[in-house]
């Protein structure tokens, strides 16, 4: 009951869009304007630095809550399994009819709580893509790659294997439309004026 408890309070805090609550704050609704995104980039680039940050931050912090909340029931791998909980109900939040953001922000908060140093690697990774092609999405998507790459290196488990090719998977899933427009060259790039 404990696990099953931390795992529904996981996805209702992933849950929660701060990207699209913070943005109500400045009157608008984020879904009507550039990527539809409810996610930190989208804000960002919408309403400027200060509301992308704190979405930003929010994102982050339910993730890892999420881990905090699994490591709390003193059962093995429910870390995990919160972390999860939380970057599915990112993705796909009770509160906006399941249409949620990219979980890369809330599975960072997760990943810090799991492990600092495969994080810093992993952003890493995303500010290299993102230096070269100017693509945040393709930057994003490299680094949730990156992740169970780097779970293998530093010789974790079968269950942290599967939990990163899993948030892999639903990254790579979260972001099929930007790399459909970066094939059709009609994806928004880092320094481009908004149009």
């Amino acid at each position: 009951m404990q696990l099953l408890a931390a795992i529904v309070a996981s996805y209702l805090i992933g849950s929660i869009p701060f990207g699209y609550l913070i943005a109500r704050l400045y009157g608008t609704d984020i879904r009507q304007h550039g990527s539809g995104n409810i996610g930190a980039t989208n804000v960002w680039r919408t309403l400027g630095p200060i509301p992308g940050l704190l979405a930003l931050l929010g994102d982050a912090a339910k993730g890892a809550l999420a881990v905090y909340l699994g490591r709390k029931t003193g059962l093995q791998f429910a870390d995990l399994m919160a972390g999860l909980a939380a970057m599915v109900g990112h993705a796909w939040p009770v509160y906006l009819r399941f249409k949620g953001g990219k979980i890369i922000a809330t599975g960072t908060g997760v990943m810090l709580m799991l492990s600092p140093q495969i994080t810093l690697w992993a952003v890493l990774v995303f500010a290299l893509v993102v230096a070269t092609s100017r693509f945040v999405s393709l930057g994003s998507v490299c680094a949730a790659i990156s992740v169970p790459v780097l779970f293998r290196l530093y010789g974790y488990n079968w269950p942290y294997l599967l939990f990163a090719l899993t948030i892999a998977a639903i990254a790579v899933y979260k972001h099929i439309p930007n790399l459909r427009r970066i094939a059709a060259g009609q994806e928004f790039k880092v320094g481009s004026r908004k149009k």
